[in-house]
């Protein structure tokens, strides 16, 4: 029996040797497997930190594109299509151009650019354009309205044009305007000082039939004018177009000799057009016709004429005008201190007729602020009478924005927050207390918001005022210039 009992201890003592060296076994192979395992992810690690893995595994990734500046903003406004509001959108910069427009997250996720603008409670929109003033006439501000005129002539020179230029500049700027045009008495002066502030501007070409400080009659003013008109050809900041007084000051036959050169430089005309009961009573004293029919007749009317102020117009003016693709430019503050009307803003957007907004000369205006006549020309279409709607504020941020770029045929290059146009830009602060709630930004900026809203300001891109400082001027030195040209003109007043 001890025999037995030692045989099946011995074979059980076997069967557990056996299962130890199977369990060994497997063991070995796990551990095999494992060593197997780390030493291939190893290797695989090694393998990614080698420079032409490293290249190969990223190549196929999406890279982001380089920038200059990226603007973000609560709303973008971009003016096309007229009344459109992006919230929470970006706008991107490179070369002084718009390159792209889209949400906040998409365009940081494309995007990576060299400086980021963020304006969490602002709107950014197209800088406005201040399409008819007289800029050196600021050095002219607070005189009586009877002395301007006796003024301007007495103190016409080119340094007067040069200093009363930057003032007005180092103002529109700190109000959001990107663009002007303007009528001077010395077309170079102001076009060397826009020039070299990078603000764009439309320099107006005198034409006259009488003598004034820049030339003796009609050939000599045309004459000077083509000159000029080779010499800023290419230059990327300054256009010119023809200016003249009202149709009643002008003969037939300089209109007619205008006509020709207009045609073939392809420049822009403006002029004031009934501007006043006065204006239109002395023109058809004088030439049997109103003045739209008159320049009509003379061929003046077409794309490309601007008609200045138009606040006199009866039920054939406004066909006309539309037939002949006549642009207005409406200076609404201007013509109330005037006491000449107003234009029927309402009445010529409804007709199809482009209408821009303008200061005229501060003298009779005030401050040059874009945003104020664009207030002041939807306010005043509620006295219109004709029974049209009122302007909404959509349609005068438009006129303030890309109509006047229209007006001064500078709309394939500014006035819209569009890809490939240049970066005029203005951010609005609609984050204070006087725009809350800011439920319709359009409604706000107009309604509520002034010119001290404009917190940042850009031209082709770079930054003319930022956080409300301006940047493009040395503000205490135009203080200064302000003050010595206030003590000249109070002497000899």
């Amino acid at each position: 029996m001890l025999g037995r009992k030692a045989e099946i201890l011995a074979h059980a003592g076997c069967v557990t040797r056996l299962d130890d060296d199977r369990l060994n076994v497997a063991r070995a192979a796990e551990r095999g497997r494992r060593k197997y395992a780390r030493d291939r992810h190893t290797g695989a690690l090694l393998d990614i930190l080698q420079p032409h893995a490293l290249f190969a595994r990223f190549a196929h990734m999406p890279r982001q594109e380089s920038a200059d500046l990226l603007i973000e903003a609560r709303w973008v406004l971009p003016m096309a299509p007229v009344n459109t509001v992006l919230a929470d959108h970006a706008v991107v910069v490179t070369d002084g151009r718009i390159v792209a427009v889209g949400p906040i997250d998409s365009m940081n996720a494309r995007f990576e650019p060299t400086e980021r603008v963020v304006r969490a409670d602002h709107a950014l929109l197209p800088g406005f354009v201040n399409a008819h003033t007289h800029a050196s006439a600021t050095l002219l501000r607070g005189i009586p309205a009877e002395a301007v005129a006796s003024a301007e002539r007495r103190y016409a020179s080119p340094d007067f044009v040069r200093d009363g230029t930057q003032i007005a500049i180092a103002e529109m700027l700190q109000a959001g305007i990107t663009c002007f045009a303007d009528v001077t008495p010395f077309p170079e002066s102001t076009a060397r000082t826009a020039s070299s502030a990078r603000m764009r501007v439309a320099v107006g070409l005198p034409l006259s039939d009488q003598a004034n400080a820049w030339a003796e009659g009609a050939t000599e003013h045309l004459a000077k004018a083509e000159q000029l008109w080779d010499s800023y050809r290419s230059d990327p900041w300054v256009s010119l177009y023809f200016a003249l007084p009202t149709p009643a000051l002008v003969s037939d036959a300089t209109l007619g000799r205008l006509r020709r050169v207009a045609d073939e430089l392809d420049a822009r005309v403006a002029m004031p057009v009934q501007e006043s009961a006065a204006a239109v009573h002395e023109s058809v004293a004088r030439s049997g016709q109103r003045p739209l029919i008159r320049l009509q007749s003379l061929g003046l009317l077409r794309p490309g004429f601007t008609a200045l102020h138009m606040t006199q117009l009866d039920q054939d003016d406004l066909p006309i005008a539309a037939r002949n693709g006549v642009c207005v430019i409406a200076c609404p503050q201007a013509d109330l201190a005037s006491a000449t009307g107003h234009c029927p803003v309402a009445r010529l957007e409804s007709s199809g007729i482009t209408v821009g907004l303008g200061t005229a000369g501060p003298a009779r205006g005030g401050a040059l602020d874009i945003l104020a006549e664009a207030r002041a020309a939807a306010l005043s279409g509620a006295a219109d009478v004709s029974g049209q709607a009122r302007l909404t504020a959509a349609s005068a941020l438009w006129m303030a924005t890309l109509g006047g770029a229209s007006a001064l045929g500078m709309s394939s290059l500014i006035g819209s927050i569009e890809p490939g146009k240049a970066a005029d830009l203005v951010c609005l602060d609609l984050g204070t207390l006087a725009c809350q709630p800011a439920r319709r930004p359009q409604d706000t900026i107009l309604f509520a918001a002034t010119r001290a809203q404009a917190s940042d300001v850009w031209t082709s891109g770079r930054a003319a005022v930022s956080a409300r400082r301006l940047l493009a001027f040395d503000e205490r030195e135009m203080l200064a210039l302000a003050r010595h040209w206030a003590g000249r003109v109070e002497t000899a007043i």
